[in-house]
């Protein structure tokens, strides 16, 4: 039985979608915490609701980047997962804490990497005037939005979108894709080779 951590900053879409997953589908994993940084995420309420220990780390108390990921990682650690999984976690981790759960960190990113790293992502591919776009599953590594790519998934950029409505599709195809990828890594499917990632059937 695998042990699943997830980290939020907000609402939790995504990570709502694969608690639901998880049961549904009945995954040989349990959702072992969700971990904020801000105690006002909505989330929380959500992971409570269904049972699942929550716990707040604020980053705003700590006054260095690598004394909010200690205090991260020892919470973590407490519910020894074997899995973590980013949900919209928006805060830029130090590479100590990345490579402390090197090949066991998932995070989710929306836009087809490697283009469009950072923020405001919808926008800049409006801006960019690309003709598809859409959202990228892959292993955390110490360069923001880089690492080993799982899954990907595409989706159309219309004349008339704006940053809302393109969002909006891509939110769809990330509660598609991120609870398979994790499904995968719980079933052992995953191998990463260099910055490949095989997966088997």
């Amino acid at each position: 039985m695998k042990k699943i951590v997830i980290l939020i900053s907000g609402r939790g879409s995504n990570m709502q979608a694969i608690v639901e997953a998880a049961a549904k589908q009945q995954w040989p994993a349990q959702i072992a915490a969700v971990i904020s940084n801000r105690a006002d995420a909505g989330g929380l309420e959500y992971a409570a609701s269904r049972g699942i220990p929550t716990a707040v780390v604020v980053s705003k108390q700590f006054a260095t980047r690598e004394a909010f990921d200690a205090a991260l990682q020892a919470k973590i650690d407490e519910f020894t997962p074997d899995l973590v999984v980013l949900a919209g976690f928006m805060r830029i981790l130090t590479a100590g804490f990345v490579e402390h759960y090197a090949g066991r960190m998932l995070n989710i990113h929306p836009s087809l990497l490697p283009s469009f790293v950072g923020l405001a992502t919808h926008q800049q591919a409006i801006d960019a005037g690309v003709k598809v776009h859409g959202v990228t599953v892959h292993f955390v590594t110490a360069e923001l939005d880089h690492g080993p790519i799982v899954a990907q998934a595409v989706v159309p950029v219309l004349g008339d979108d704006t940053e809302d409505t393109l969002s909006h599709r891509v939110l769809e195809q990330e509660h598609q894709i991120y609870p398979r990828a994790v499904l995968q890594f719980v079933e052992g499917k995953l191998r990463i080779d260099g910055n490949r990632v095989h997966i088997s059937n």
